[in-house]
């Protein structure tokens, strides 16, 4: 009996098949579903472009605006893709079906075992940046990060367990305050700067340039940055978790996903790029 409540408790009240057809997800919920991941990436993606350029020196960080450009780009045709694979396949359209569908059994499960490698990647990944930014604005914080990305890794394990519907109850609310609060750093950040009314931010020291700056670095760059596209792929292999039609709600939210992800992303390089932001071992680029 005590096995059964606290089962209950952690998954939730067992439903039938046909309760379970009305817990599918309307688009505004879907959007905090499986674009959490993808949508949390903009917090670092632009200070991993840093990392790379800082190497040839602080003269190499004007490249951060034209490589996210660059990344933007790739953005939209990875988002296009993924709209037209959604209404090929719309039981679910991730790597694994696809690879499988059109190259076979091998292939499709080395597409499957990329995606379980990057999936506990970017739990780890996501969950480190998100403690950074708490330590970032509450130093006093910094000799707990292990215990805090621990809490938070279980927090979302348990809200997982919920099931659909219920996870996306539970990640909405941070999901969209972190959509809202962003926007609007990117808003008045950079209307304040049009404006002349930006406070300069303050300079730490970089240090001298190890390597020279070439093409291979500016790639390098380009590639650390596109951990800005991490979890694109998460509303493509959940096309069967939408409202009808199905499809169609699906290829919407990754339209929408898309454009608040590109926006957030080049907004906040454009804002490090005029502000000339380097690089803090105390502080993330985004505070």
């Amino acid at each position: 009996m005590k096995t059964s409540l606290v089962k209950r408790w952690i998954v939730g009240a067992p439903m039938s098949l046909a309760q379970a057809r009305h817990e599918r997800l309307g688009k505004s919920v879907a959007l905090a579903v499986f674009s959490s991941d993808a949508l949390s990436s903009v917090a670092y993606a632009t200070e991993e472009i840093l990392l790379v350029l800082v190497l040839a020196g602080t003269g190499a960080l004007h490249l951060t605006l034209p490589i996210s450009f660059a990344i933007a780009g790739l953005l939209t045709v990875v988002a296009v893709s993924y709209q037209q694979t959604i209404h090929a396949y719309p039981t679910g359209g991730g790597s694994y079906i696809v690879a499988r569908a059109n190259l076979g059994a091998t292939p499709g499960l080395v597409a499957a075992a990329a995606l379980l490698i990057d999936y506990v990647l970017t739990v780890a990944v996501s969950v480190a940046a998100g403690v950074a930014a708490l330590t970032s604005a509450f130093p006093a914080l910094a000799s707990h990060r292990v215990l805090l990305g621990v809490l938070f890794v279980t927090a979302i394990a348990f809200a997982n367990l919920r099931g659909v519907r219920e996870s996306g109850r539970i990640f909405a609310a941070p999901t969209y305050l972190f959509i809202v609060a962003l926007g609007l750093v990117v808003v008045i950040g950079g209307v304040r700067w049009l404006l002349g009314d930006l406070p300069a931010v303050p300079a730490h020291a970089v240090g001298h340039a190890t390597v020279p700056l070439t093409w291979f670095l500016i790639l390098r760059a380009f590639s650390s940055g596109c951990t800005a596209l991490t979890g694109v792929e998460a509303i493509s292999n959940g096309v069967p978790a939408f409202r009808s039609p199905e499809a169609r709600n699906a290829a919407i939210t990754m339209g929408w996903m898309a454009a608040i992800l590109g926006g957030l992303f080049l907004g906040i390089s454009a804002l490090v790029t005029a502000l000339h932001v380097t690089l803090s071992e105390e502080q993330i680029v985004v505070s």
